[in-house]
């Protein structure tokens, strides 16, 4: 059980990781974002000192008998707190309410943990239980309160949980939705099938009966789930984004190849600075720098003579004149990269032009020009006359 648990306190951090190392765009010491990396990171360690190994480790250097369990029990209770703290965050308001809520929920939580303290203290609990702790003491004086108190505390937090993702589900829409769709799941999951375990299995210890197997068979499990349903109802809005972006970032890089490839080889064209880690959007960003330079160092070879031919054909090919003008822009190009290659002398109907990339923003329309690059010389339309210049890939390499 131990793997498991601690399989899902890796999964439940890494997203705390993720959310922190995240934000660009929002202030690393935004509330927000503290307060869900801090939730987070709490439920992840919930469930390391939640694992029996790590139990038998506490009480072992401790020297003193089920020491690990208000050790998780004040755990998972400062999780409890760090979700209505993030919870009140969420839902925002003036500074000084969100500031009085959190204190007092703090101060709530806190005393809830000096009184686990107290009541383990106070109790007699020398008989060492790594797994059915719950239901073993289930009767005991002092362990009995403990244990209720601990879940109530998490009762409590995880319910406000549930009827604010109800309520706020309904004002939203999109991704944000749907976090708060998964987010109620992992509540109601960690409600159902974490809580209401305990208190039954509990309650049967009361009444003479053995249910301890919803404890300690059902009840980790439930817990994992939950958590980590919870846990990617708060990124899923925050990170989805962030990655949809880096995904379009990776595609547009690589429909950039044919016109890097031809550009890339030119002895003028700077060469891209980026580290083979760097982010989708990072290398995209530098490739289009880069081609937007090796542009400008081909305009003196451009043939605008052949420009015309290219695009009359083109259009006598029934292509649009957008179309006809990428095809033209294509032709040209790839004349000048070789003439630049081949170290010849600009053309004498060189002159200034801008080409339609250079036009517009972002990488549009150098993704199309790069794409009209990919496509045979025959399917722009026509070759023009010259066309064997305009499409021999190999004569840089006689330079």
């Amino acid at each position: 059980m131990s793997l498991v648990v601690y399989l899902a306190a890796f999964v439940f951090g890494m997203t705390s990781v993720l959310l922190f190392r995240r934000p660009r765009t929002a202030a690393p010491r935004n509330p927000l974002t503290l307060s869900t990396c801090a939730a987070i990171a709490l439920g992840a360690l919930v469930f390391v000192c939640a694992a029996p190994a790590t139990l038998a480790a506490v009480n072992s250097l401790t020297g003193v008998p089920n020491f690990g369990a208000p050790l998780t029990y004040g755990m998972l209770s400062a999780y409890s707190c760090a979700v209505l703290v993030l919870l009140i965050n969420w839902r925002g308001g003036s500074r000084e309410r969100v500031r009085r809520m959190v204190l007092r929920s703090v101060a709530a939580y806190g005393l809830l943990v000096a009184a686990i303290v107290v009541l383990f203290a106070l109790a007699e609990a020398d008989a060492e239980r790594l797994t059915d702790l719950d239901t073993y003491y289930a009767t005991t004086p002092f362990m009995r309160e403990m244990i209720l108190l601990y879940l109530i505390g998490h009762s409590a937090a995880m319910l406000v949980m549930c009827v604010v993702c109800v309520k706020w589900g309904r004002e939203v829409d999109g991704l944000l939705r749907t976090g708060l769709r998964l987010i109620l799941v992992g509540a109601l999951l960690d409600v159902a099938g974490f809580q209401l375990t305990k208190y039954t299995a509990v309650a049967a210890r009361w009444s003479g009966h053995d249910l301890d197997f919803l404890s300690t068979t059902v009840a980790p499990p439930m817990a994992a789930l939950a958590a980590l349903l919870w846990s990617a109802g708060f990124a899923l809005p925050r990170l989805l984004p962030s990655v949809l972006a880096q995904w379009r970032g990776l595609g547009d890089y690589r429909r950039l190849d044919p016109l890097w490839s031809l550009v890339g080889s030119v002895p003028t064209a700077p060469k891209p600075q980026v580290a083979w880690w760097q982010l989708p959007r990072a290398r995209l960003q530098w490739r289009e720098v880069s081609i937007h330079d090796a542009l400008l160092a081909l305009a003196p070879y451009f043939d605008h003579r052949l420009r015309e031919r290219a695009r009359d054909a083109a259009l006598r090919a029934g292509r649009s004149p957008h179309e006809a003008r990428l095809a033209a822009e294509a032709a040209m190009l790839a004349d000048a990269a070789r003439r630049a290659a081949a170290r010849e002398e600009p053309p004498e109907t060189a002159g200034t032009y801008r080409l339609h990339a250079t036009e517009v923003s972002g990488t549009g329309g150098l993704v199309e020009l790069a794409q009209e690059l990919h496509r045979p010389p025959a399917a722009r339309g026509g070759a023009a006359p010259p066309a064997p210049t305009v499409t021999e890939p190999e004569e840089p390499h006689v330079a």
